[in-house]
């Protein structure tokens, strides 16, 4: 039982550091991937934010464009402002305007009064309202062409004001998607001086709330990963705060966790284990009582029966000569459970002569049609051994024996030896026993009888293995055919 504990909780603990060792990689491989996800992300927002930048640098520099396009344009027209032009006045006229026309840049000029004389579709009428709020984006251009104050008004062109629509709608998501990540990422975006929280995603606002738990907040994520800074649309510095995400948080608790299940799964083993002893020593401290009143059940009742036979007779020697095999066999049980649970002492004895005794006294209380025979070498066949003990073991065989033959049978011992061990084969030609029982046959409560207790082969297995040194185990046994028990003992 101790070595099938020591055995499995040596397993237990391999197994264990084995499947620790496993999660552990499995989890440095998770928190590897979410960490390169991270910094995946934090990248690309890196990379967005360049990409706005650039876009507002490229419409600021198309609107500079636009703008020198109009001056150019304007300067056009002052050069009409000359006193010779005269006859080719309509003609002039109609060169600027197709200039005008030709230009992609919605233009509006209008005279000292603000009516519009360009285009020609909005001639006549005065600038105003609606029209002029749209057209006083951009400062206008004023100029005197043939002595006349004309004022050019200008706007975007359509693909210019698309395009920037699109990126108007991609800086206002910039942010928002920054915060609001798929990835799950706890980020807080913060402004040059770290003071003032642009956008935050995935944190509690109670984390950030006041500025000294801000401080503290980006400290700790500073620790934990490099802050990334970025331009906002509007060209100011900013600086992005991350964090691993709950994921990530939670799988370096793994392999914590499991070492504390295992500790409860080893504890709870170990409780059972316990429970388990002590019902097994129950066990035994019951079958030992029951064995007790057994084996001293026999010679008791054999005294009583003499005396209630010697009461008013005359005394005669072959009736002491029983008494005193009775007495003995007393004497022997006594010292047989008096060596139970001590070092018992072992002496230099002949095996053969042991069995042989075990066997006389079996023989002559046993079926007659049980026939025993024997088969022994001629040389003597000397081992240490503990005489009341090891004759107990071949008794507890042999009535198992004639118990499985039903009275009816041959029981067989044969004893063999080479230079370092003598071999004991116990036979019967009984019913046998099928593999499942022949594993449990020597744990202790188990039997196959209706009045059994499952004590005599555990017993006789502790006496050859523990106190001799030996072995006894199920040499052979086929249902029907019988079994064969082997001991062997060192010389």
């Amino acid at each position: 039982m101790k070595r099938a504990k020591w055995i499995i909780i040596a397993v237990t603990v391999l197994l264990a550091g084995f499947a620790l060792f496993e999660i552990n990689n499995l989890s440095n491989q998770i928190r590897h991937s979410e960490q390169e996800k991270v910094k995946l992300w934090a990248n690309a927002i890196s990379q967005k934010a360049e990409l706005v930048n650039y876009s507002e640098d490229f419409f600021s520099s198309v609107a500079l464009d636009e703008h020198r396009k109009m001056e150019m344009y304007t300067n056009i027209l002052r050069s009409f402002d000359r006193s010779d032009m005269g006859a080719d006045a309509d003609f002039s006229l109609d060169y600027v305007r197709y200039i005008v026309d030709s230009c992609e840049t919605a233009i509006i000029i209008t005279n000292k009064d603000s009516i519009i004389t360009v285009p020609s579709e909005l001639a006549g009428k005065k600038l105003e309202g609606d029209l002029l709020r749209e057209f006083s984006h951009n400062e206008p251009f004023h100029y005197r062409i043939w002595g006349m104050s004309m004022t050019l008004y200008y706007k975007e062109s359509k693909m210019y004001t698309e395009l920037r629509e699109v990126l108007d709608r991609f800086n206002q998501s910039f942010l928002s998607e920054i915060t609001n990540n798929s990835v799950f990422v706890p980020v807080l975006v913060v402004d040059s001086l770290q003071g003032l929280v642009l956008g935050s995603g995935n944190i509690p606002p109670n984390e950030f709330g006041t500025p000294d738990r801000l401080a503290e907040k980006l400290c700790e994520m500073e620790e934990e990963n490099d802050p990334v800074e970025f331009r906002l649309p509007n060209g100011e510095r900013a600086y992005l705060f991350y964090e691993s995400t709950p994921l990530l948080k939670a799988l370096r608790w793994v392999p914590l966790l499991y070492l504390f299940v295992l500790c409860v799964l080893l504890l709870v083993s170990y409780i059972l284990f316990r429970t388990a002893y002590s019902m097994e020593q129950n066990r035994i401290w019951v079958g030992m009582a029951k064995e007790t009143a057994h084996q001293l059940g026999t010679p008791i009742s054999s005294l009583m029966a003499w005396t209630q036979y010697l009461e008013g007779k005359t005394f005669d020697e072959n009736y002491a000569t029983e008494i005193n095999k009775d007495l003995k066999r007393l004497e022997t049980v006594t010292h047989r459970f008096s060596k139970i649970g001590s070092v018992p002492e072992l002496k230099e004895e002949n095996v053969c002569t042991a069995i042989q005794n075990a066997i006389n006294y079996l023989q002559t209380r046993a079926s007659r049609k049980v026939k025993f025979v024997t088969n022994f070498p001629d040389e003597e066949l000397v081992v240490p051994l503990n005489g009341y003990l090891f004759e107990w073991v071949i008794e507890n065989i042999c009535k198992n024996a004639i118990d499985a033959m039903d009275g009816v049978g041959t029981f067989t011992v044969i004893v063999s030896a080479d230079t370092r061990h003598v071999y004991i084969d116990l036979a019967d030609t009984g019913k046998g026993m099928p593999p499942s029982i022949q594993k449990r046959i020597f744990d202790s409560g188990f039997t196959t009888k209706q009045r059994g207790w499952g004590l005599g082969l555990s017993l006789s297995k502790r006496i050859i293995r523990d106190y001799h040194k030996g072995r006894i185990f199920v040499k052979y046994s086929v249902e029907g055919q019988g079994t064969v028990f082997r001991i062997v003992l060192n010389r």
